[in-house]
């Protein structure tokens, strides 16, 4: 029978909050009238149990209760109601600089540390060289933490973190400041604890990694737990809450036009769009909406590695042009052009178009992208005269997520069917 690790039972936290600072004092005084605070309820009888030996996924929008909902588990916060039950020594990464003083070495902060989690000094010698190996910040271990870079921190921080031999390890967004290279590293760990047994539990954005490391996810909205399973299901409601998040959205951050001029919605109004945006052309047509479609056919700009999606690209022209061209691109977030495709490329000739006439072109593929963050650019062009002619570009228009459980050296996936076989003796 599996042990449990951890469970939390019908938990809630409610924070007060107060419109000026000396209202807080009058509170804690216990002097304050009713109404000098709202209650916010950051958690609602949230329930789960995760078992030994498995990793744990926390996904869910910026408000959502993720980092509450560690904080409890780890003692840094106390439930309003609800009970937490840890079997188990915790070492967690919640927040960048959690546990250090910053006027303390690298060096001083180590020991710190593991006095803290209960090992003497004895023992944290004999743990040093690979915390230090680990991090990997040279010299800098001899210097004031307040004088490193932000990526230097969590180097020293996760070091710590993993290298005090815990049985559950928690950690929360810490990895996004490390470079490439570091949380290779650190994902290389998470796959040495999986094989010891080690239970984790890590809040990130990074979809990707949810789907490849871990074996159940937990998704909250709101306070509320909507769902709790196998990664791809969860995932997929995650998204979902995401399209219905960027449809409420009501300032700068989605395009202004909504509804077209018949007054229907608009595809593009289901994303967040760069209000950055790099716009230009003649003139001579105009691109007035777009769409990313996923396999299940949702306006989504996060797709599953190896699924058919399909994006659309309607123009109005605005004067007569032979030939126009309709154009896809993905960058990478470097800028660098990763892949993308065309009407010409692709051998669909439009003919002639008059002013006036809408067209729309529809792009559908495979996602064989690696996992990660690209950049959607757009545009309509053609020739005239044998010379090249923007009609309308949108450049970087809107973000793109990809999902993989799996990724490969480079840019894309070759989809290799790999085998290996024992040949002598």
């Amino acid at each position: 029978m599996e042990k449990t690790a951890i469970r939390v039972e019908d938990v809630c936290k409610i924070y007060k909050l107060y419109n000026r600072p000396a209202e807080r004092l009058i509170d804690a005084l216990g002097l304050a009238r009713k109404g000098r605070f709202k209650e916010h309820m950051a958690l609602k009888h949230v329930s789960f149990e995760v078992k030994k030996g498995e990793t744990v996924g926390i996904i869910g929008t910026n408000g959502s209760g993720k980092s509450t909902v560690l904080k409890i588990i780890t003692g840094v916060l106390s439930p309003t109601s609800g009970r937490v039950e840890v079997d188990g020594r915790i070492s967690a990464l919640l927040e960048l600089g959690a546990g250090f003083n910053m006027e303390y070495t690298g060096i001083e902060n180590v020991y710190l540390n593991g006095m803290m989690m209960g090992f003497s000094r004895e023992e944290m010698d004999e743990r040093l060289d690979e915390i230090l190996r680990f991090a990997d910040i040279g010299d800098f271990v001899h210097q004031p933490c307040k004088t490193y870079s932000s990526g230097m921190f969590v180097r020293l921080a996760f070091a710590v973190a993993i290298n005090i031999d815990p049985e559950i390890l928690i950690v929360d967004e810490a990895l996004s400041v490390g470079d490439v290279f570091f949380q290779a590293k650190c994902y290389k760990k998470f796959e040495d604890f999986k094989a010891q047994g080690k239970t984790i539990i890590f809040v990130t954005h990074d979809i990707s990694s949810v789907a490849k490391y871990c074996d159940r996810v937990i998704l909250l909205n709101k306070g509320d737990k909507l769902k709790e399973g196998n990664p791809k299901d969860t995932i997929n409601l995650y998204k979902k809450v995401l399209l219905n998040q960027q449809q409420n959205v009501e300032s700068g951050q989605v395009l202004q036009n909504h509804l077209s001029a018949t007054g229907e919605k608009l595809w593009k109004s289901n994303y967040v769009l760069n209000t950055q945006v790099n716009e230009y052309g003649t003139g001579e047509a105009q691109i007035i909406d777009f769409a990313l479609i996923d396999e299940y056919g949702s306006y989504t700009n996060c797709i599953q590695k190896g699924t058919r999606f399909t994006i659309k690209s309607k123009v109005r022209f605005e004067a007569k042009i032979a030939d126009p061209i309709f154009t896809y691109t993905f960058k990478n977030v470097q800028g660098t052009a990763v892949t993308g495709t065309n009407t010409m490329y692709e051998k669909v000739g439009v003919g002639t178009v008059q002013p006036g006439e809408v067209y729309v072109a529809s792009f559908e593929q495979q996602m064989d992208l690696q996992g990660g963050e690209y950049l959607l650019s757009l545009s309509c062009t053609g020739y005239v005269g044998g010379e090249f002619r923007a009609y309308h570009r949108l450049y970087d228009v809107c973000g793109v997520t990809v999902i993989s459980d799996k990724n490969t050296v480079g840019f894309y996936d070759m989809n290799s069917v790999t085998a290996v076989e024992r040949v002598f003796p």
